[in-house]
């Protein structure tokens, strides 16, 4: 038997973690090899190249059952890259998605010269902080309900070097007058509101370990739009341009409700081919 695959050795400890992460990932053996890289605190490229030889730490094993326990990734590192930038995350924020970042390419194709940003529902402020590290002479305000979620974007922001032009505020787009002292317009406005229906068929990485609230709008997945776009019209300078993310079967119900808000819509799709944004600007 080769030196890696004796027993007590990392290799063996990922061949073994693999099958038995395959009844709960898609990407077992990537979820272990992540997971055995944090244990030993190195990069998992220098986990491939130097230590499947080496003893297991001892740390990985209560890693792994809490992958076996259906919980996310990213929260057992506490963090995720998004958009080529390593961002905190905690339970208390979504896990930024790389579906979310033709947002982001989006909003910078649309408006490059961009000045003032507004995040609506910021939580760990990764679509703000992607775009204001793209555009230098922009400032930006994150806001949230959740005062848990901004202490993460706030974080996020800092570690990025970004805290001097990002603002996270405690503000709910669902209570009366609630943007009147954001200073307003702005030049772009990125949301990522809950779209998922209360009764999906979610799996439990998601359903039993991301916030719900910033997950779940209604029997339709469309309460959050109905609240929040037909108050954009206000917030947008005259040549405004928002970009708000949309569930794969919403692009037609949230259209309709941007469109009736006097605004016009323009999809994005992802790298999937599935309708991911809605591009909104003043249509009258």
């Amino acid at each position: 038997m080769s030196r890696d695959l004796t027993p007590g050795t990392v290799n063996l400890a990922l061949r073994e973690a693999t099958t038995a992460l395959a009844q709960t990932s898609d990407t077992p053996r990537l979820d272990a090899e992540l997971l055995m890289a944090h244990a030993l605190g190195v990069p998992r490229s220098e986990l491939l190249l130097r230590h499947m030889a080496d003893p297991a730490p001892a740390a990985f094993a209560p890693l792994l059952a809490r992958r076996q326990n259906h919980e996310p990734v990213a929260y057992i590192l506490g963090s995720q890259q998004f958009y080529g930038l390593d961002f905190l995350v905690t339970p208390d924020v979504l896990i930024p998605r790389g579906d979310s970042e033709v947002l982001v390419e989006a909003a910078l194709k649309a408006r490059p010269d961009a000045r003032r940003v507004l995040d609506c529902g910021t939580g760990s402020g990764a679509l703000l902080l992607a775009v204001l590290a793209q555009l230098a002479q922009a400032q930006g305000i994150g806001i949230d309900r959740s005062l848990a979620a901004l202490e993460v974007a706030a974080a996020n922001a800092a570690r990025l070097g970004l805290g001097a032009r990002a603002r996270m505020l405690h503000v709910d787009w669902g209570d009366e007058g609630w943007a009147r002292d954001l200073g307003g317009p702005f030049d772009l406005i990125l949301a990522n509101p809950p779209y998922v229906e209360v009764d999906a068929d979610l799996s439990s990485s998601v359903r039993d370990h991301e916030p719900a609230g910033a997950l779940f709008a209604g029997p339709e997945g469309l309460d959050a739009y109905r609240v929040l776009l037909p108050q954009l019209s206000a917030l947008l300078a005259p040549m405004g341009v928002a970009l708000v993310e949309i569930g794969a079967a919403l692009a037609a119900p949230v259209s309709a409700i941007a469109q009736a808000a006097g605004l016009a819509a323009t999809l994005h799709h992802d790298l999937a081919s599935r309708p991911r944004a809605l591009e909104l600007v003043h249509s009258r």
